[in-house]
């Protein structure tokens, strides 16, 4: 295939994930960068399009920071914050000494083991504490620089515990900005380190972002029409429902990545 009909095959696949990706985020807060890439990388390295996904989440997150702002619980946001900052460089450290295949492996299979038993158990919610929104913090941090799963782990803690849905939303927007900013400053710090860094100026980066915008922009206010209309009670069920998808595109990913590689 030339190069001129790859590029235009790869940049309709880029509308399309970010397309689906937007509408999830504008909806439920968070998403856009798991279901991107995992679209995106059933066709090609997802290495290339992951900086331009993570500088979008933040112009997306600061597009409705607003209401984010109005609406998020600050308590469970400082926790997310302060787990972030402590345990992120940390899980971006042992994500480049490690095989990032296996870790995304068995951190997907563990999100998405955790997601299924909380949509279909029956049982109380779990008792929001200090002890649960600072565990919430570590865990999303340690996992957002290992394998990018933060968002998908706060949400997961956050739907168990109840928390109402204009909180949970308003929170992880806000919580997403943070995150995807300094997650991104540590994986060009350790990836300079090892000769392959990320340049998040670079030519590729930007004709990413051009090509994932329009998509993401579009998805992104269908979203929020959809949840506007959305009933809260069932907002956490269907927030269930997204972090099964999510980390089964994940555990698939990994897992036909392993097969390739033998």
């Amino acid at each position: 295939m030339e190069l001129s009909h790859l590029w235009t095959s790869l940049t309709a696949v880029g509308l399309l994930a970010s397309l689906g990706a937007g509408v999830v985020r504008g909806f439920s807060g968070f998403g856009f960068s798991a279901l991107t890439v995992a679209g995106i990388s059933l066709f090609m390295a997802p290495a290339a399009v992951v900086p331009a996904v993570l500088v979008l989440e933040i112009l997306a997150s600061l597009s409705v920071w607003r209401s984010a702002v109005r609406d998020l619980d600050r308590t469970w946001l400082k926790s997310l914050v302060i787990g972030n900052a402590i345990l992120v460089p940390i899980g971006v450290y042992l994500l480049a000494h490690l095989d990032p295949l296996v870790l995304r492996l068995v951190v997907g299979t563990a999100l998405l083991l955790t997601a299924v038993s909380l949509r279909w158990r029956d049982g109380t919610p779990l008792r929001t504490s200090r002890g649960v929104q600072a565990t919430t913090g570590i865990l999303s941090g340690f996992l957002n620089g290992l394998a990018a799963s933060g968002g998908v782990a706060a949400a997961l803690l956050m739907a168990a515990c109840h928390v109402p849905a204009l909180a949970m939303r308003g929170t992880l927007i806000a919580y997403v900005t943070f995150a995807s900013g300094y997650t991104l400053l540590w994986a060009s710090v350790f990836s300079q380190g090892s000769g392959a860094g990320i340049d998040v100026f670079s030519t590729e980066t930007l004709r990413w972002i051009l090509v994932l915008a329009p998509g993401m922009l579009l998805g992104m206010r269908l979203g929020r029409k959809a949840f506007a209309r959305s009933n809260p009670d069932g907002f956490r069920l269907l927030v269930l429902n997204l972090l099964i998808v999510i980390s089964g595109l994940s555990v698939a990913r990994a897992l036909f990545d392993l097969l390739m590689r033998h």
